[in-house]
């Protein structure tokens, strides 16, 4: 079946409220981890992952950090309102906008924005030594253009948002934020800011965990992709192909693509860690296939790609994974690039081939998303057969909840 006909209500299952994880385990890698192997289905803790890894596994991380994006501000009506940072416009760069000591701009979704007749929103914090401004420039579809302004020119955007922004905690666990979550929402390796979401199934991972993969060999990688808000956006039509993707920015290093590469040529089993490392991957490989065709092709994946028109070599794996990463590989050799920087919609759902990834490490994500669809299209339709498994063994859902190890 074409994934643009995919009904979203066959991707449907009832959790529980008990069930949705309000607070990380005190100790992270002490959380359950269902194992889907060969079809077979059991559970251990998370600790225990190295013993279950295939041999000379590579596992691929997303290093993105969850950033301060929730500010609150009063209007001049003395209306209070939520915005919520998304992406930099303003400088477009990242880290050019977060060190920044003039005014920046973002696309932001925005909490009461039909209150804001006009005007500017103030916060006074001294913290930043004075009033940070939000002057709402034009809409951009469903989100807006923000610029903000601040009094103290010693202070970069970053460290305003450090000190006055709250971390945005996924709107289902509809509760306000514990000071512990600074820490229990992080992966205890991000460090590249710009994510409104963690990539969570990254949380459970502990330096006694990391010190296990390294005695077994397995291999370690890491890319970026900031996680926006659409993440958690619900499909509310009928079938996917009315659904629009969201965007997110990606960055790979040209070091990361060249082990990628030699991890193929060796046969050496690539996993995602979270969905969000598995759409990078995947993404990488058909910016490849464009290259292939184009030279000059800017690294912009829609969303139907995959499923859009034939392409020059056949999808799932093989040669067409080496010819692809070896492409963009001459591609930023011959632009003198050192970090790939591109977007992805990529949609993957039942359907997909697989190009990149041999397995994935996830949580347990909500029923009728996007993220479901990707798990689904990894292992068919035992994706329901899993779940029902968690269920039954007691399992925790959603971002603060357990994981479980795939493999196709």
């Amino acid at each position: 079946m074409n994934p643009q006909d995919l009904r979203i209500e066959d991707f449907d299952y009832n959790v529980p409220a008990d069930r949705i994880a309000q607070f990380p385990l005190a100790e992270r890698d002490q959380s359950k981890l269902l194992l889907y192997q060969n079809g077979n289905l059991h559970h251990t803790i998370f600790k225990n992952l190295p013993e279950y890894l295939p041999e000379g596994a590579v596992l691929i991380f997303n290093d993105t950090k969850v950033i301060h994006a929730r500010l609150r501000f009063t209007l001049e009506s003395g209306t209070q309102i939520e915005i919520l940072c998304l992406e930099p416009l303003q400088p477009a760069d990242y880290q050019q906008n977060f060190s920044s000591a003039e005014p920046v701009r973002w696309k932001c979704l925005i909490g009461g924005n039909r209150k804001w007749k006009s005007g500017v929103g103030r916060w006074e914090d001294r913290r930043i030594g004075g009033t940070l401004l939000a002057e709402r420039i034009q809409r951009l579809d469903d989100t807006f253009e923000v610029e903000f302004s601040w009094d103290d020119p010693n202070l970069a955007f970053g460290e305003v948002l450090a000190n006055v922004g709250i971390i945005p905690l996924p709107p289902y666990l509809n509760r306000e934020n514990a000071p512990s979550d600074e820490t229990t929402y992080q992966t205890i390796y991000a460090r590249e800011q710009g994510s409104v979401a963690a990539p969570t199934a990254g949380l459970h991972f502990t330096e006694a965990v990391f010190a296990d993969l390294d005695a077994k060999g397995i291999e370690r990688l890491f890319v970026t992709l900031h996680v926006g808000a659409g993440t958690f956006k619900p499909v509310k039509t009928d079938t996917m192909a009315q659904h629009p993707m969201h965007e997110e920015s990606i960055f790979v290093q040209k070091a990361t693509i060249e082990r990628l590469l030699q991890a193929r040529q060796t046969g050496k089993p690539i996993i995602a860690v979270g969905t969000t490392s598995m759409r990078t991957l995947e993404s990488l490989y058909w910016y490849g296939m464009q290259l292939l065709q184009n030279e000059n092709a800017v690294f912009d994946i829609k969303q139907w790609v995959a499923y859009a028109q034939p392409s020059p070599l056949t999808p799932g794996g093989g040669t067409a994974a080496l010819e692809t990463l070896q492409a963009i590989l001459d591609y930023l050799h011959s632009n003198q690039k050192d970090t790939l920087e591109g977007h992805t919609q990529l949609l993957i759902a039942p359907g997909y081939d697989f190009n990149i990834v041999d397995g994935l490490i996830t949580n347990f994500h909500q029923p009728k998303s996007t993220l479901l669809l990707l798990m689904a299209a990894l292992v068919g339709e035992d994706w329901r057969r899993i779940y029902e498994y968690a269920l039954a063994n007691e399992f925790r859902f959603l971002s603060y909840g357990d994981g479980g190890l795939l493999m196709k």
